[in-house]
């Protein structure tokens, strides 16, 4: 049995991130939120695209104000009031001024702005009161970037402040890569969905929307595939129809040993290599993951290998699992260059936390923060890997090392962030 480091290791060098010509797609700019730069960007634009001013004030030439205070000012002649968006007619002469606001451009022959505060205005001449520092308040042209170089670079993750960015830089079109497509199944005969009265012994399939929902968060496109019975000719068919149509397969269920779990064996009849059966991880022991051999068929989405993720069948080890194995292999496969590692934070524990010490042990909760200092609270109820009750409005997974038993309260715990975009 794998240790969990171990596991993770495995999978992320199985993982093959998308391919920067084949899986790209261009989008307009405003459907560009969320999704992963494909190409590096550049701009024929400098920023700023002129010197301007950072502050309501005068424009000056510094030679004419640099010995000004209240007691002796300096006067001079406004010539012109520049608002953002003018092109000033003026050119600045000894001792002239421009009356100027935030953003607008600096006149030539002005090399300082003195802000409104330090000045005192009478009709068309200006006192100003306190010397200002050379080329002060000055925005110069390509001083936040320099036009034909670089201004983002591909493999990151496009949010709010690089939205803003492309849309400054006049890039109304951009290269992304696609996302990536998971199929997800369940298996079990006890399985229904969620429309479905329930009889005696069923069991309503949360894993399936559970799965999906976490594959949405992830970025990519999930591609539900329903439940399929305990039937290896039916399990053969859908993981087969999975592996063609999809980058990652997820199953929940029939990864265990018994009698009517037939996921390994219908892999390796398919040509697939099991690369991992069982991790040392609580909840979440069976977990098989495997590869297909790549796809280069006729109506395949692309030439990838094919990554499969049998999950357990219990909904907290579904969860525990995926959080922790799948979800960075989402990420790494989308195409991002950085930030699809697991995310781990020491924080205090406010509560009194126990395992058998037998395996890797991770137990839900949230963080609070507590005078400045976050601190786990764990979930109430049992952390049993069949009660998906207490996992709802959870944040972080607490770990438990092997070997580990008792974390006492007020000690510090290493937790998982769930959320991290």
């Amino acid at each position: 049995m794998l240790s969990v480091s171990d596991a993770q290791a495995i999978i992320l060098n199985l993982v093959q991130p998308l391919d920067h010509q084949r899986d790209t797609e261009v989008v307009d700019l405003l459907a560009a939120d969320s999704r992963i730069l494909a190409t590096p960007v550049t701009s024929p634009l400098d920023f700023p695209h002129w010197d301007n001013s950072a502050m309501d004030g005068y424009a000056v030439r510094y030679e004419d104000v640099q010995h000004s205070s209240a007691e002796q000012p300096s006067v001079l002649e406004i010539v012109e009031e520049i608002p953002a968006g003018y092109q000033p007619k003026s050119t600045i002469q000894p001792g002239q001024a421009a009356r100027i606001f935030t953003g607008a451009v600096i006149p030539a022959g002005a090399d300082t702005v003195v802000m409104q505060e330090k000045t005192r205005r009478e009709e068309n001449r200006v006192f100003i009161l306190d010397a200002s520092k050379p080329q002060e308040f000055v925005r110069h042209k390509a001083s936040f970037y320099q036009a034909g170089t670089q201004l983002l670079p591909a493999g990151i993750k496009l949010n709010a402040p690089e939205i803003a960015v492309l849309a400054a830089a006049q890039c109304p079109q951009l290269s992304v890569y696609r996302r990536p497509r998971v199929a997800i199944f369940s298996t079990g005969d006890e399985l229904v969905s969620v429309d479905k009265l329930l009889q005696p012994g069923q069991i309503v399939d949360s894993n399936q929307y559970a799965i999906a929902a976490l594959v949405k968060q992830s970025g990519a496109e999930p591609l539900i595939l329903g439940i399929v019975k305990d039937d290896p000719v039916a399990l053969e068919k859908v993981i087969t129809h999975a592996v063609a149509i999809a980058d990652i397969v997820i199953s929940s269920g029939g990864v265990s040993v018994g009698d009517y779990d037939y996921v390994d064996k219908i892999i390796e009849s398919l040509r697939g290599k099991i690369h991992i059966r069982a991790v040392q991880i609580k909840p979440g022991k069976p977990l098989t993951v495997a590869t297909f051999p790549s796809r280069d068929a006729i109506n395949r989405v692309s030439t990838h290998s094919p990554l499969y993720f049998g999950l357990p069948g219990n909904p907290g080890a579904v969860l525990v699992t995926f959080w922790r194995f799948v979800l960075p292999a989402i990420k790494k496969l989308s195409g991002i260059t950085e930030g699809w590692q697991p995310v781990f934070l020491k924080v205090r524990s406010h509560d009194e936390l126990r395992s058998d010490g037998k395996r890797e042990t991770y137990l839900w909760g949230k963080l609070h923060l507590i005078d400045g200092v976050y601190e786990f609270h764990k979930a109430g109820g049992s952390h049993s890997s069949g009660n998906l009750i207490n996992l709802a409005q959870t944040n972080v997974l607490a770990v438990l090392p092997m070997g580990k038993t008792f974390i006492s309260p007020q000690e510090e715990v290493l937790v998982l962030q769930l959320f991290n975009g």
